[in-house]
């Protein structure tokens, strides 16, 4: 079941930082495009899901928040 719930929130949040990172690259903005690129490989090292869920939510709103 964890494996299941890992990949499913590992594919949302590469869905969502694809739109960021093709965001980030036509816009020429540095913080949309390093959060795609975090979304992408953020999966990769985090094997707990509340943990990957944490972190992938707080990696989401940060753009929003920080502005260059």
């Amino acid at each position: 079941m964890e494996n299941t719930s890992l990949f499913i929130w590992g594919m949302v949040f590469g869905i969502i930082g694809l739109g960021f990172f093709t965001y980030g690259r036509k816009q020429k903005a540095a913080i949309p495009l390093l959060t795609g690129i975090a979304l992408f490989i953020l999966p990769y090292f985090i094997s707990n899901v509340y943990a990957l869920v944490i972190v992938g939510v707080l990696l989401v709103v940060l753009p929003f928040f920080v502005k260059l």
